[in-house]
């Protein structure tokens, strides 16, 4: 009985030292309440540790997947520090508010200015890096050279802390991704870094504009990676107009470090790690993937022997091009066009039942032979006329020669003449054969002038 109570106590007090040694070694989730002198600071609501091996890429501005926070929850990272005349306060600011962030440290900097990276490591802040000189190239620069930029800005600011290395995160630079670089960093186990909204603080814009973006990108999002740069002034001069309105809209900070043998990730699903998982109010944004089928019985159907099989007209419905053709025998082994299957010419059904019209009796096209000899007389021209037809109008029109007076007399008689034949020739044939007439009337009349001079 005595042994089993000693041995009782003794489990319990050995489960009391372990979790003191895990409160020890995990880092500490500061609390507003919890910040000595600012009892209305914002603090920093928890600390989310992650695998970077299991998520090698983060942050929707280019990756399907962000950090697993929860509606309203906010990951604060700075850029291409350490800068003493901003960046220390920067570190002030974060300090006042008891906010934990990450920072992305460029290697050349650090070996610039090595107390400042101490510095966010004794204030508590993930260190991660940024390359070793800033190239905005990376996304087009061999693998050789981008793989020197990682390996030498890790050793720099490893160089800057005594030795210890800093977080397996990585930002590219100017989020100028490539896949050979993002590949060669996950081989290393390093997560990459990109961002969910900005507040385009490197641009030339002012503090007020700074905060705008921040607060309106954040809203836009519900929650997610801020990226901002604590080497600029303007962000320094936002920075507490930001924090300040995160917690008046009821956001809260939570920090990020990477998991350990001694500290395993934070446990989550896999729809957490998604900004707008599906749900049943949100779509799903890709097309499922095809499943890969298992056929028990994958009997192949029976293939046709010829390719003849497959023609399906009939010798009577080809033309002889096509007989040729279908028989491989065109000339000089040429294949001959074929014609087009549609439309196809077929002879008509004779139909009993089909309407016919009566066919005209041949008596209303038939014409009186006078009719003919009339129309050949009415349509002779005058000067056609035979010399007997002609002497009754000599002998009733007798010409003077000499007379001037007697050639008015003939000229305005065949003028009457030959309006008269026109009249007639008009109301017998129409307008052609009347002008026909008129020009021969006249032809005849110059001919008699001609004569009588």
């Amino acid at each position: 009985m005595i042994g089993n109570l000693c041995v009782d106590v003794n489990k319990r007090l050995w489960m009391v030292f372990s979790l003191g040694l895990l409160f020890c070694l995990a880092p500490r989730t500061v609390l507003a309440g919890d910040c000595p002198g600012h009892p209305d600071a914002l603090g920093t609501s928890r600390v989310l540790v992650v695998d970077p091996k299991a998520h090698p890429r983060i942050g929707t501005m280019q990756y399907p997947e962000t950090l697993p926070l929860s509606d309203h929850e906010v990951v604060l990272t700075f850029d291409d520090g350490p800068l003493p005349r901003n960046s220390n306060q920067i570190l002030d600011i974060l300090a006042a508010q008891c906010v934990k962030a990450t920072f992305f440290t460029i290697g050349r900097m650090a070996e610039a200015y090595p107390d400042g990276v101490r510095k966010l490591r004794d204030a508590g802040h993930t260190i991660g890096t940024h390359s070793e000189d800033h190239p905005l190239t990376m996304n087009r620069m061999s693998v050789e050279r981008a793989q020197q930029e990682i390996d030498d800005g890790i050793a720099s600011v490893t160089s800057a802390l005594g030795g210890d290395a800093p977080a397996p995160f990585f930002r590219i630079p100017g989020l100028l991704r490539a896949d050979a670089v993002e590949n060669y960093l996950a081989s290393r186990g390093i997560e990459v870094w990109s961002a969910d909204f900005l507040a385009d603080d490197w641009r030339h814009i002012s503090a007020s504009r700074v905060y705008e973006l921040a607060i309106k990108r954040l809203e836009q999002k519900g929650r997610g990676i801020l990226l901002l740069h604590d080497i600029q002034a303007r962000t320094v001069a936002a920075l507490p107009r930001i924090l300040q309105e995160l917690k008046a809209r009821g956001y809260s900070i939570v920090h990020v470090v990477p998991a350990t043998p001694e500290r395993p990730a934070t446990p989550t699903e896999p729809q957490q790690w998604q900004l707008h998982p599906p749900s049943e109010t949100v779509a799903i944004s890709h097309w499922p993937k095809i499943p890969t089928f298992v056929f028990a019985d994958a009997g192949a159907l029976a293939a046709p022997s010829l390719l003849s099989d497959l023609d399906w007209r009939d010798e009577r419905s080809m033309t002889m091009a096509e007989l040729l053709d279908h028989a491989g025998h065109g000339m000089h082994s040429v294949p001959l066009p074929r014609q087009a299957p549609w439309p196809r010419q077929w002879p008509l059904a004779s139909d009993s039942t089909a309407i016919e019209l009566p066919v005209p009796a041949e008596s209303i096209f038939e014409i009186p032979e006078g009719t003919f000899a009339a129309i050949a007389m009415a349509s002779r021209p005058q000067e056609q006329k035979t010399e007997a037809e002609l002497e009754p109008d000599r002998a009733a029109k007798p010409v003077a020669a000499d007379s001037s007076a007697s050639r008015r007399t003939i000229s305005r008689r065949h003028a009457r003449q030959a309006r008269r034949s026109g009249r007639q020739h008009l109301a017998g044939h129409g307008g052609r054969l009347a002008s026909h007439h008129s020009r021969h009337a006249l032809k005849h009349m110059v001919q008699v002038r001609g004569a009588s001079v």
